[in-house]
């Protein structure tokens, strides 16, 4: 990708870069937050683009008067104009599809990208489904490439072509297209990008688009102005942007921004002096490098100035603007994905988030468990012995080894059974229609059988003596079917010692006996 020359540009990719490694966590509140602010950043960058933009076509059309060979490129501005804003408009009408798809009913869509004539917080901003199944799915991510692809080459189009080449590096509207090809589990640039995607995290990326096209309108329509004559204009209205890398840090970490004014001070004659705090900051070409150590948590604030000296007036004027950034602490949370306890015998998933974290530095370890990762922010607990004592410790990333505590149990007693009964009266066909005693786990969330290893069957005849077969294994045994098959209304049948085994038992488990009367 080619690095923009335009300072301010230059900033917004920075800002993008910080996003996309964002993405790579696991979406908390916290992240969400961050999202917003990066968003809100890149929306009054664009506000400052449209402001920029606005006269330029103006005062193109008006110094081409001056020579009829310059109408060509006044010719140029509308056409670059209308290219910008189709653009915006078709990412605004991706950005409608998805929250349409994404409301939930009652809820309102807001569909532009724009917070303040349509405020509120986003809807259904977790959602995952609907960026997947229409950017992906649908080919609209594949469609959205083209697109820019194809508005970058119409930008081009309007520079001269022996100027081209050197003008190329401040259009905006790339496609990375080599960094997914290295991902054997992503088969297309769409899929890279956007699945399983959070649409709240798309919404920054979305404002990204919009901004390239406007930052490349900007490109085009100067580069038109320099063609007929403006590039000896003095800008007279100016802004001071904030640039930051991070607007959501960890405490202890620099937080670092660019202050730059917005109308690209830094290209023309204009003396600039920036400050922050009230303490200057040195500045090349009109951007000034700002740092800081973060310390404590919350939104922290700090005011910029601007002075600019205008090279033929030598008036001097200040622009002042005041910025914010938010710290957090790096935190871990553990938990389990099931019931809250691990059970010997199966799998207990387990789910390890960390906020502020790179999910490659997170170390987890177990205590009286053994853990086996399945996937990110995924693992496996498997316990061999009851334990009180057990846990998961995360660590790693800066963080404070923290430990997670469990206990580790052996399955709960399953519930012999006959047919759906634990006891009392049942029909003779019904009871002679059985094959065998069941073991059940009742409210047990794992996928997990116990077999019955055997029991004691007693009949007592009315009026004669009890007959008694030893059945090993939970299927009758032929002197156990003989009993069985000799039931008639009045008897009395006992299932005693009943006994059972579970995954992780080493022996069998006595379970509950069972009586049946027959009638």
């Amino acid at each position: 990708m080619s690095i923009p020359k335009e300072p301010r540009q230059l900033m917004i990719n920075l800002m993008y870069l910080v996003l996309t490694a964002m993405l790579a966590l696991n979406v908390s509140a916290e992240i969400f937050n961050a999202f917003k602010i990066v968003d809100k950043g890149l929306k009054e960058s664009n506000k400052s683009l449209d402001a920029a933009n606005a006269p330029l076509a103006v005062q193109i059309q008006t110094l081409a008067k001056k020579k009829e060979v310059l109408q060509t490129y006044a010719d140029r501005a509308t056409p670059v104009t209308q290219l910008s804003k189709e653009f915006v408009d078709y990412i605004d009408g991706i950005w409608q599809q998805l929250e349409a798809g994404s409301v939930s009913e009652g809820k309102a869509p807001r569909y532009p990208l724009d917070h303040e004539k349509y405020p509120g917080d986003l809807v259904s901003k977790k959602n995952k489904d609907v960026t997947t199944r229409l950017l992906v799915d649908d080919g609209v991510g594949e469609e959205l490439k083209a697109k820019i692809m194809d508005t970058r080459e119409q930008f081009l189009a309007f520079f001269d072509s022996t100027d081209v080449a050197n003008e190329a590096g401040n259009i905006s509207m790339e496609v990375d297209d080599k960094s997914w090809r290295a991902k054997k589990d992503k088969p297309s640039w769409s899929a890279f990008n956007f699945k399983q995607m959070p649409l709240g995290a798309l919404e920054p990326m979305f404002t990204k688009y919009k901004n390239d096209a406007k930052a490349s309108e900007s490109a085009v329509l100067n580069y038109l102005l320099g063609k007929v004559g403006g590039e000896d204009i003095v800008l007279d209205k100016f802004q001071v942007v904030s640039s930051p890398k991070k607007s959501y840090i960890i405490e202890g970490e620099p937080f670092e921004t660019e202050i730059f004014l917005s109308a690209s001070a830094g290209s023309s004659n204009t003396g600039v002096s920036i400050s922050v705090n009230g303490r200057g900051v040195a500045a090349r070409d009109g951007v000034a490098k700002y740092t800081t150590t973060a310390s404590g948590t919350g939104v922290k604030n700090y005011s910029a100035a601007i002075t600019v000296t205008n090279p033929v007036t030598n008036e001097v004027n200040t622009y002042k603007g005041t910025f914010e950034y938010e710290v957090g602490r790096r935190s871990v949370a553990v938990s389990a994905d099931k019931m809250n306890v691990f059970y010997i015998g199966v799998d207990n998933p387990v789910s390890v988030s960390a906020a502020g974290i790179s999910s490659n530095e997170l170390k987890v370890t177990g205590k009286n468990v053994t853990l086996k990762q399945a996937g990110k922010g995924k693992w496996i607990a498997t316990g061999s012995r009851p334990s009180n004592d057990a846990g998961i410790t995360v660590s790693g990333g800066g963080l404070k080894s923290t430990t997670f505590p469990f206990r580790v149990k052996r399955i709960p007693d399953p519930v012999a059974r006959l047919s759906k009964s634990s006891g009392g009266t049942m029909g003779n066909g019904e009871f002679k229609a059985q094959g065998g005693v069941g073991a059940f786990l009742d409210n047990f969330d794992f996928d997990a059988k116990c077999r019955i290893m055997g029991y004691s069957l007693v009949r007592v005849p009315k009026r004669q003596d009890a007959v008694e077969s030893v059945n090993p294994g939970a299927k009758y045994n032929d002197k156990s079917r003989r009993l069985v098959n000799a039931a008639s209304p009045g008897d009395v049948y006992f299932f005693q010692n009943v006994k059972s085994k579970c995954p992780g038992d080493s022996a069998g488990r006595k379970i509950n006996d069972m009586v049946f009367k027959i009638k």
